[in-house]
C-alpha cells in the first residue's frame, strides 16, 4: 500500500517498487495538490484515488519521474537513440552541436524548467559575439543558428515522444529564428562550366573524370567517392549508384547504402566520358603503390578511397588557382540538374537523375530557369532593339 503524508495543503504519495543492486529500497513520489474549495471528506477521497492510480503506474512500470532530470543527462540517451536513426556523419554533427553549443547553454536546465523563452534566449546567444574557452568566438550565422536549432528540436521532440515533457517548448511556431537566404540554389553558369573544363586540362586524369562525372551525373560527393570500377558497364553507358563514402573526423573512410531505394539508381553517361574512364582505368594503376588497386575510382596513392573533404580541399583550390568564381562542390550537382532542364529535359527525368524521392525537391531548379529565362528575353530585347549594335 502507499504511505501518504500530508506537507501543508498537499499530499506526498510514496510507493516502494522493489531494491536496487545494493538492496537499498526504491521508492517514488509523487504530490498530490487538492483543489481550493473542496471539502476534508472529498480531498480524502480524491487523494486514495490519486494513490492507488500511481502505485499501479509505478508497478506497470510506466512512472517516468521526469521532473528531476536535467537536459544534460537526457542527451546521452537521445544521441543512443539518434545512433540508430541517423547516418553516422549526421550523427557526429549532432553530437558535435549538443556538446559545444547546446548542453553549455541549457545543460544545467531540468527538462521540465525549459520554456520557449529559454529557446529563444538559446537562439539569441547563438547570434551574439563573446568569449568561450579562452578565446574570441564570432555570432553564428543565420544558417548555422537554424540547424542548431533543429538539432535542439529534435532532442526535446524526443523527450516529447518519451512522455518526459508534455510539450516541445521548441516548437518553431513559437520560436523567432534569424532569417537565412542560403536556401538559394548556387550553379555554375554555362560559361563558367566551359572555362572549368578548359582549365581541368592541365589537371590530373583523375581530377578531371571526377569534375566531368559530377557535372553529366549530377551525384553527390559521397556518392562520386564510392564509385568502383565494378559499377561501371562499358557496353551500356551505365554507371550504377548504389552506395555513398563518407568520414568521421579522426576516422576511416567508410560507405553506406542509401536510406531511400530512389537514391539507388542507374545513370546513363556519353560515350566521351566512358572513353575518359576507360583510359583511367588502364592508367590508375601506374601510379597506385597499395594493395587497394583496381577497386575503387577515386583513391589516395596507396590505392584506398578517397577522403570526401580531400575532393573538396581540393576543388576549393582549382577554383581559386584558375581565378574562377568559388562555389561549392556540391554546387556541380545542382549545375548539372540546371543544365539539363534549361536544355529541355523533363523535371521527372531530372530528379530520377539526382535520386530524389520528390518531384518537389527537385522544383527548386525551377528558380534558376526562371532567371535564366529573364536574361534570355532581355538579350533578345536588345538584339532587336538595336543595342547590340552600339
Amino acid at each position: 500500500m502507499p504511505s501518504i503524508q500530508q506537507r501543508g495543503s498537499s499530499y506526498r504519495v510514496t510507493v516502494s517498487c522493489g531494491y536496487d543492486a545494493n538492496r537499498k529500497q526504491i521508492r517514488k513520489t509523487k504530490t498530490y495538490r487538492p483543489i481550493p474549495g473542496m471539502t476534508p471528506r472529498q480531498i480524502e477521497k480524491e487523494v486514495n484515488r490519486f494513490a492507488i492510480v500511481f502505485e499501479a503506474t509505478v508497478k506497470n512500470g510506466e512512472y517516468l519521474d521526469a521532473g528531476r532530470i536535467r537536459l544534460c543527462d537526457f542527451c546521452p540517451q537521445y544521441l543512443e537513440i539518434a545512433s540508430k536513426m541517423l547516418s553516422p556523419v549526421t550523427y557526429s554533427a549532432y553530437e558535435r552541436i549538443i556538446r559545444q553549443y547546446i548542453l553549455p547553454i541549457l545543460g544545467h536546465f531540468r527538462l521540465s524548467e525549459i520554456r520557449p523563452f529559454h529557446i529563444q534566449m538559446f537562439v539569441q546567444q547563438l547570434q551574439t559575439p563573446g568569449r568561450a574557452r579562452g578565446k574570441q568566438v564570432e555570432s553564428l550565422s543565420a544558417s548555422s543558428v537554424r540547424r542548431y536549432f533543429v538539432v535542439l528540436q529534435s532532442v526535446l521532440g524526443r523527450a516529447f515522444k518519451l512522455g518526459m515533457i508534455s510539450s516541445n517548448p521548441a516548437d518553431s511556431e513559437r520560436i523567432e529564428l534569424p532569417y537565412s537566404d542560403d536556401a538559394q540554389t548556387d550553379i555554375f553558369t554555362k560559361e563558367e562550366v566551359e572555362e572549368m573544363l578548359r582549365c581541368l586540362e592541365r589537371e590530373p586524369a583523375q581530377n578531371q573524370l571526377l569534375i566531368h562525372l559530377a557535372i553529366l551525373t549530377g551525384c553527390r560527393r559521397g556518392e562520386l567517392l564510392a564509385l568502383t570500377w565494378d559499377d561501371i558497364d562499358y557496353q551500356t553507358g551505365i554507371i550504377t549508384i548504389s552506395k555513398s563514402s563518407y568520414q568521421i573526423p579522426g576516422g576511416e573512410v567508410c560507405t553506406k547504402t542509401p536510406k531511400t531505394r530512389g537514391s539507388i539508381r542507374e545513370v546513363a553517361v556519353p560515350e566521351y566520358c566512358l572513353e575518359m574512364m576507360k583510359a583511367y582505368q588502364e592508367e590508375q594503376p601506374k601510379r597506385l603503390t597499395g594493395e587497394n588497386k583496381g577497386r575503387w575510382i577515386f583513391t589516395r596513392d596507396d590505392g584506398s578511397p578517397m577522403p570526401p573533404q580531400r575532393a573538396t580541399r581540393w576543388f576549393s583550390d582549382f577554383l581559386y588557382r584558375n581565378h574562377l568564381r568559388h562555389r561549392k562542390f556540391h554546387s556541380l550537382r545542382h549545375t548539372s540538374a540546371t543544365l539539363l532542364l534549361l536544355n529541355g529535359t523533363d523535371i521527372k527525368t531530372v530528379s530520377a537523375r539526382l535520386g530524389h524521392t520528390q518531384l518537389s525537391t527537385t522544383n527548386r531548379y525551377v528558380h534558376a530557369i526562371s532567371e535564366a529565362d529573364k536574361e534570355a528575353a532581355e538579350l533578345l530585347g536588345k538584339l532587336f532593339s538595336g543595342e547590340e549594335e552600339k
